[in-house]
C-alpha cells in the first residue's frame, strides 16, 4: 500500500469517528482537514468534493459492517444459530464500534428525503443486508428451525425495525434498555418463526 493510500484510509478513518457523533453531513473538507491536521487544498486532493468523501466514509463503514458483522455470522452453522449471530454481532456492531451511532444507520435517517448517489447508496447497503437475512431465515426454513410457511422477506424486515428502534432508542433515551428490550422482542419473534416442535434449533454445519 502506497502512501497516498495509507493517507487517505487515514483521513476516512478519522471521518467515521466524526460522522457517528454528529453525523455524515456535518463532515466538511475543512473540518475534517483540522482535524488530522492537513491543509484544505491537500485533503481535497484526496476527496474532490464533499459527496465524494460522504461516499468514502460510507464505503468504509459497509465494509467494517462486513468484517464485523456479517462474514463471522455467516460461519455459524446454518439455521436459527445463524439467524441469531447476524443479531448478536449487530448490537455489538451498534454498541462498540461506533459509540456515538451507526454510520450507516444514521445516514439513511439524514438522507431519507434527499435523492442523489450518497443516498443511493445507503439505500443498496439497506437492501444488501436485508437480502442476507432473508437468505439466513430461509436456510432455517430448509432446516427445519422455522416454519415452512413463513415469509422471509417479512421477518427480515421486522429485524431490520428492531435494529432501527435499538439504533434510535438508545441514542435518544438508555442503551441498557435498548438492549434489553431489543432482545426481549427478537426472543419473542424468533419464537414465533419457529416450527412446531423445533424446541431449540439444531446446529447442522
Amino acid at each position: 500500500m502506497g502512501k497516498g493510500e495509507q493517507t487517505r484510509q487515514a483521513i476516512v478513518a478519522q471521518a467515521l469517528d466524526l460522522a457517528s457523533s454528529g453525523g455524515l453531513e456535518s463532515l466538511s473538507i475543512g473540518e475534517l482537514a483540522k482535524a488530522v491536521g492537513m491543509s484544505k487544498s491537500g485533503l481535497f486532493a484526496h476527496f474532490k468534493s464533499k459527496e465524494q468523501l460522504q461516499l468514502d466514509v460510507l464505503e468504509a463503514a459497509v465494509a467494517r459492517f462486513i468484517d464485523k458483522v456479517v462474514t463471522p455470522a455467516l460461519r455459524e452453522p446454518r439455521g436459527e444459530p445463524r439467524v441469531r449471530a447476524m443479531f448478536e454481532r449487530w448490537l455489538v456492531w451498534e454498541r462498540d464500534e461506533f459509540p456515538g451511532g451507526c454510520v450507516i444507520e444514521g445516514a439513511a435517517e439524514e438522507l431519507l428525503d434527499r435523492p442523489g448517489p450518497v443516498r443511493d447508496y445507503v439505500v443498496r447497503a439497506q437492501h444488501d443486508w436485508m437480502d442476507a437475512i432473508a437468505t439466513a431465515v430461509r436456510i432455517a426454513m430448509s432446516e427445519g428451525h422455522f416454519r415452512p410457511d413463513l415469509d422471509p422477506e417479512q421477518l427480515a424486515f421486522e429485524l431490520l425495525t428492531l435494529f432501527l428502534g435499538y439504533h434510535r432508542h438508545g441514542r435518544l433515551f438508555d442503551r441498557e434498555q435498548a438492549e434489553a428490550r431489543t432482545r426481549r422482542a427478537f426472543e419473542a419473534l424468533v419464537e414465533r418463526a419457529r416450527s412446531a416442535g423445533s424446541g431449540r434449533a439444531r446446529t447442522t454445519p
